[in-house]
């Protein structure tokens, strides 16, 4: 099996790394490795579960802009919606 270097394993999505980080893990549950197979396999490992975090994070950083731009709507809305009921009724 060959091993995906940095820049593919980069080129990964959230779920093609967190599905090879899985089968990582199996891998090393299933033991039966040299001392040296485990090692480079616990270090992919890392590099897949930090890829996955920058992912989650990127997520994260999307979802928390989406938010704000809703809030700041709904904000805006509230300002506005006082001033046109007054007008309305005066």
């Amino acid at each position: 099996m060959s091993e995906p270097n940095d820049d593919e394993q980069t080129d990964l999505g959230y779920e093609e790394a967190r599905d090879q980080l899985i089968e990582v893990v199996k891998g090393l549950e299933a033991g039966g490795l040299s001392l040296e197979e485990s090692l480079a396999l616990w270090e992919r490992g890392e590099r897949l579960a930090r890829l996955c975090e920058r992912h989650l994070e990127g997520a994260r950083e999307r979802i928390e802009a989406a938010l704000a731009t809703v809030e700041g709507t709904e904000d805006t809305a509230d300002t506005e919606g006082p001033a046109d009921d007054s007008e309305t009724s005066g």
